[in-house]
């Protein structure tokens, strides 16, 4: 058996609106992805328990970004095998040479600079080494063995069997922190 519907009632279904017969349609305040799903505000996780980051295909964690501390060390922590310890090792050096050095995490990698003279250093990992950029790196001396596209940037890249040269690497830590640096 049907339900015999009002006037009102029956033009309201057609259009769409609720009539006081009818519940009314909830709205959500639910925001659309780039690639159309949709995220619910009330679904953001508030327990204790943190997701442990997805490692991209090339091995780098996949981490929110950020400025500060907090993101460059959630990155670390990411850091999968033995490039954990030298994330740690890095890290500590460029805090020790660099007092005040700010931090970031952007494009799912560490970004360490000066305030107010932009981005000196930069880490990001591969799945057999860590690559370490000097977006100055031409002005370095000695100067960084890895060329780039950019003619300013030099890498050098650290693998499992490399013993890192800690006197050499806070040498050009200093001195790239005292050159102007990148501002994206």
């Amino acid at each position: 058996m049907t339900e015999k519907r009002s006037g009102t009632a029956q033009k309201a279904a057609r259009v769409g609106k609720a009539t006081s017969t009818q519940a009314p349609a909830k709205k959500t305040a639910a925001k659309t992805s780039k690639v159309g799903k949709a995220r619910n505000p009330a679904s953001v996780r508030t327990s204790g328990k943190a997701k442990a980051p997805t490692l991209l295909s090339g091995g780098n964690p996949q981490i929110v970004k950020g400025d500060g501390d907090g993101p460059v060390q959630t990155y670390i922590s990411a850091m999968p095998g033995w490039k954990h310890q030298v994330g740690l090792q890095l890290d500590a050096l460029i805090v020790r040479a660099v007092p005040g050095v700010r931090k970031a995490v952007k494009w799912n990698s560490p970004f360490y600079g000066v305030e107010g003279q932009g981005w000196f250093l930069s880490l990001h990992c591969f799945n057999r080494y860590i690559k370490v950029a000097f977006f100055r790196g031409t002005s370095l001396l000695p100067l960084p063995p890895g060329a780039s596209k950019n003619e300013e940037v030099r890498y050098l890249d650290i693998y499992e069997t490399a013993e890192l040269d800690q006197k050499l690497m806070v040498s050009w830590i200093k001195q790239a922190s005292k050159l102007p640096g990148w501002v994206p």
